[in-house]
């Protein structure tokens, strides 16, 4: 039974949510500490903040002080922003998480929950129809967050194989979509016409925040280990995206994309290059039945669910 988690990432978008949810409803849980370089806006009742960096080697000692069971990783450079540090990013995504786990190795903690990500399987032609966990990891070595997935879960394997005794869950979501989520896939939609690749459906296979919180929430207080997608049902082309919000939906040929994307990065108009023709091309499409016959969760919304879901939020927004 667990009694005290610590969440790296707490300060991120899903770090928030899953610690005011544990807040709010500790269920047996008697010490909660999130953990952030960024301080909280405000605290919250029953959680013990700690600034402190995923790399700083200070962390055993936050773990030992709080008798830490579990511990909950989701801490990493998911929009790197218009001035990318590729060697910063690969520090703190995978040198961060090679801290985290050798400090819960040293502080006795019994399993690391890790936010792992489907960008890890790699945006490739030649990709299955439907994903599931044993298809290879191939990352993509052009997209820093896909490649340091990828890197990561290699590191993870190694040690489960090394140090048994520090059990695992890895989760690798699919497009995680809530009320408030705004990122780099949400920028996609947010213009005024939706741009595809010409021969390409671009499905996306989208996972409700709700849903990622209640599987971590299930990790935490359950002895589950394993390695886990996570996706709602089915996958939303990017033509249908587009008919969803009532916007046109233009194809343009790879070449002349990855033609203008080079142009405009030489220039400085924006930080994507003609890798990204890639990235829309090839999106993996995530199974999520070990997710619901082996974890026993099935998500609440499926993918067009959720995506109906945000787009509604996002309206009630204007």
């Amino acid at each position: 039974m667990t009694r005290s988690v610590l969440v790296t990432g707490a300060a991120g978008y899903l770090g928030n949510l899953l610690v005011q949810g544990l807040a709010a409803d500790p269920g047996d849980l008697e010490t909660i500490v999130a953990t952030d370089i960024r301080e909280p806006a405000q605290p919250i009742d029953g959680v013990t903040f700690v600034t402190a960096d995923v790399r700083d080697p200070g962390l055993v000692d936050v773990l030992r002080e709080h008798s830490v069971d579990v511990v909950v990783h989701l801490a990493a450079i998911v929009s790197p922003g218009k001035k990318p540090d590729r060697a910063l990013e690969h520090s703190i995504d995978v040198g961060g998480t090679r801290n985290v786990l050798e400090a819960s190795l040293a502080a006795g903690v019994s399993k690391v929950i890790v936010s792992s990500s489907g960008a890890a399987y790699g945006y490739y032609q030649d990709n299955p129809e439907w994903i599931d966990e044993d298809d290879s990891l191939r990352g993509n070595p052009e997209f820093a967050y896909s490649d340091h997935k990828r890197l990561v879960e290699e590191m993870l394997a190694e040690w489960r194989i090394e140090h048994p005794e520090l059990g695992q869950l890895i989760f690798r979501p699919g497009t995680i979509l809530g009320a408030g989520t705004r990122n780099q896939i949400t920028d996609l939609f947010d213009r005024s016409i939706v741009l595809g690749i010409k021969g390409s459906e671009t499905p996306f296979v989208f996972i409700w925040d709700r849903d990622v919180v209640a599987c971590l929430r299930r990790g935490i207080e359950t002895d589950a280990t394993g390695i886990y997608n996570l996706a709602g049902d089915g996958a939303m082309p990017l033509r249908a995206i587009a008919e969803a919000m009532g916007k046109r939906y233009v194809e343009i040929p790879a070449g002349a994309v990855r033609s203008a994307l080079g142009i405009m990065k030489r220039l400085g108009l924006t930080q994507y290059g003609p890798e990204q023709v890639n990235f829309l091309r090839y999106r993996p499409v995530l199974s999520n039945r070990r997710l619901k016959d082996d974890f026993g969760y099935t998500p609440q919304k499926t993918s067009e669910e959720t995506f109906a879901f945000f787009l509604e939020a996002r309206r009630g927004e204007a």
